[in-house]
């Protein structure tokens, strides 16, 4: 998770959010390279007193300042393409999970099993046990095996909100009378901390998400523990 001297992005916990960091470190190393580029003329330039006059209003310099421009642009839009399609691909899951969003809190369904859903509530401060975040830990998490393809289905039913988890790389719109999908992938164990990230009323910093990854039979005999409840 995020901590206050992390100025970096959280440490990935799925392959996508691993190429969504791999593309950030790609477009920021062109970025450094066209910023360096273009410091070094405008400072050749301060200290210049000649003028090329074949340079004024020419032709050719107008064509290069265009093309290469352009030829950047291609590369970094195709990799930001292909990650986009990544995101977007839902196939052959082994789970599905629903989220609903309400003021202020998170529902869940878990719909390939009967009967299992659950509300989802932050600890308040005064409730908190020792080894718990303040302001990040719920009542009920959702727990989810790794190493295996979850669907999320994700809507809300008043305003506004967002099911985000940073360190999955997954940040979906909860639209009210819509049903947005997104897919991902856990490929590790561990506690995983979203917010909402859509201003949607008084206590919108008030509605965390936690995910608690564990192997498949634990899973499964948590499916069997909440079934019966």
């Amino acid at each position: 998770m995020a901590t206050w001297s992390n100025l970096n992005l959280q440490d990935s916990a799925s392959p996508l959010m691993e190429q969504l960091m791999f593309f950030h470190d790609h477009t920021l190393m062109i970025l450094t390279m066209i910023t360096i580029l273009v410091g070094y003329l405008m400072f050749t330039l301060f200290f210049n007193k000649y003028i090329n006059r074949y340079l004024l209003e020419g032709q050719m310099i107008e064509v290069i300042w265009t093309i290469l421009p352009a030829i950047t642009l291609v590369f970094i839009a195709l990799p930001s393409l292909r990650l986009l399609y990544l995101l977007d691909e839902v196939s052959n899951p082994s789970l599905t999970l629903k989220s609903i969003g309400h003021q202020w809190y998170w529902s869940y369904e878990y719909s390939d099993f009967k009967k299992l859903e659950f509300d989802s509530y932050m600890v308040p401060t005064n409730e908190l046990e020792s080894n718990s975040f303040r302001l990040l830990d719920v009542d009920n998490r959702i727990v989810l095996p790794f190493n295996s393809q979850i669907r999320i289905l994700v809507s809300a039913m008043d305003v506004l909100h967002s099911w985000t988890i940073p360190a999955l790389g997954v940040k979906i719109d909860a639209t009210p009378g819509r049903l947005n999908q997104t897919n991902f992938f856990i490929n590790r164990s561990g506690l995983f901390y979203g917010q909402c990230s859509e201003i949607c009323g008084a206590n919108h910093s008030f509605m965390p998400i936690v995910i608690e990854s564990v192997p498949t039979n634990t899973f499964i005999n948590w499916i069997s523990k909440m079934s019966e409840i």
